[in-house]
């Protein structure tokens, strides 16, 4: 008998641990590389790994229904209170902003006590954005950088980012299939970020 409840126990410990590793939150799917075209409201999510031994990434692609330019502006409005309506930022402030470098510096609700600083290298012509964690080190990670890319489609704007990473604890954070793992996170970012957009360039509620 006390063998049995010892196999169950631990075939029940395996099985979570699958869980965690492979289940994905209803209406995300995460998958080791992007081949899909997402619609509006549908974000795709795709892990990705760095060129660096460590470290874990992904890729994020989503639709904003609006014009290249309107979702531009958006991207670039560093200073914009806008983003304090993201449930996942306490407060955010720009620092400064050079002909095309812009300094920001965000306090995310799950790190109150760490205020991450970020460079933004933009690139109007190709609307390309590049960012890097500059004080990674103070924030517990090792890297963080990617990029941001927004093209004209059908439907709008598609929003192609990608980001690499590593801190403790980034394969958990990476395969986490719950409210607070990165499918969680991006998903929200990716529908936060859709409605945002119309709101400021007036076109939510205006049809």
């Amino acid at each position: 008998m006390e063998k049995g409840k010892f196999r169950f126990r631990l075939t029940g410990i395996l099985v979570a641990m699958l869980m965690v590793s492979n289940v994905l939150s209803p209406g995300i799917r995460v998958s080791d590389a992007a081949t899909e075209n997402p619609s509006s409201g549908d974000p795709v999510i795709s892990k990705l790994k760095p060129e660096q031994a460590e470290g874990r990434g992904y890729q994020l692609v989503y639709t904003v229904n609006a014009p290249l330019k309107a979702t531009w502006d958006f991207k670039t409005d560093f200073a914009s209170q806008i983003l304090l309506t993201n449930k996942f930022i306490n407060s955010h402030r720009l620092v400064s902003r050079g002909q095309d470098v812009v300094v920001t510096e965000t306090v995310y609700y799950n790190k109150p006590g760490m205020t991450f600083k970020w460079q933004t290298t933009l690139f109007p012509e190709q609307h390309l954005l590049k960012f890097v964690l500059l004080n990674a080190e103070e924030c517990g990670q090792k890297f963080h950088h990617g990029y941001i890319q927004l093209e004209a489609v059908d439907a709008g704007t598609r929003v192609t980012q990608v980001a690499y990473f590593d801190f403790f604890g980034v394969s958990f954070w990476v395969n986490y299939p719950f409210s607070g793992g990165m499918s969680h996170f991006l998903k929200y970012t990716a529908n936060w970020e859709q409605q945002a957009v119309l709101k400021k360039s007036g076109k939510l509620g205006s049809e």
